[in-house]
C-alpha cells in the first residue's frame, strides 16, 4: 500500500495531582480545555472534544500516525502545565497526576463519548472521579491494583 491511513479514536482521561481542584474557575477550565485541544491538534491528533471538571480532564481525539501514545500525553501535560502557570500565576503549584487512562472508541460510539464528555459537570454531581475511572477500566476490560491507580 502506497499510503498509510489510520482511523483510531481515543478517549484520554487524566487528573490533577492528588485530584486537587485547580480548575474550579470555569473560565480558566474552559481555556485549559481549549489549550489542551490546541496542543493535541499541533501533534496531529485532532481533538473532537475536551471537557472535565475542576480536578480532571477528558479528551476525545482522532489519534495521529506520527507520535506514540506516551509522547502525546507527555507533551499535552508538559505544555499545559507551563501554560497554566503563566496564565494564572496563583496556580504555581499546579501539576497533573503522572498516570492516565486511554480507551479506544469505535466510530459508532463517537457521539456517545462526546455526550459523555460534554455532560461531565452533571455526571459528577452523582459520581466521584474514582468511581468513574473504575467504571471506564471495567468497561474496557482493564485489571488494576487500587494501590497504584490513585497515587
Amino acid at each position: 500500500m502506497a499510503q498509510s491511513l489510520s482511523a483510531v479514536y481515543l478517549h484520554l482521561v487524566f487528573s490533577t495531582q492528588n485530584r486537587a481542584p485547580y480548575l474550579c474557575d470555569t473560565t480558566l477550565r474552559a481555556e485549559m480545555h481549549a489549550y489542551l485541544g490546541g496542543i493535541s491538534n499541533t501533534l496531529d491528533c485532532p481533538v473532537l472534544l475536551t471537557g472535565g471538571t475542576e480536578d480532571h480532564v477528558h479528551a476525545l481525539c482522532h489519534f495521529g500516525r506520527s507520535i506514540t501514545l506516551s509522547d502525546w500525553v507527555k507533551e499535552i501535560k508538559r505544555a499545559s502545565s507551563l501554560w497554566i502557570k503563566k496564565r494564572a500565576p496563583e496556580q504555581r503549584e499546579f501539576a497533573w497526576q503522572s498516570g492516565y487512562g486511554i480507551f479506544s472508541v469505535s466510530l459508532s460510539n463517537i457521539d456517545s463519548v462526546k455526550t459523555y464528555i460534554a455532560g461531565q459537570a452533571e455526571h459528577h454531581r452523582k459520581q466521584t472521579f474514582q468511581d468513574e475511572f473504575r467504571l471506564l477500566m471495567k468497561k474496557h476490560g482493564i485489571t488494576w491494583d487500587e494501590r497504584y491507580v490513585w497515587g
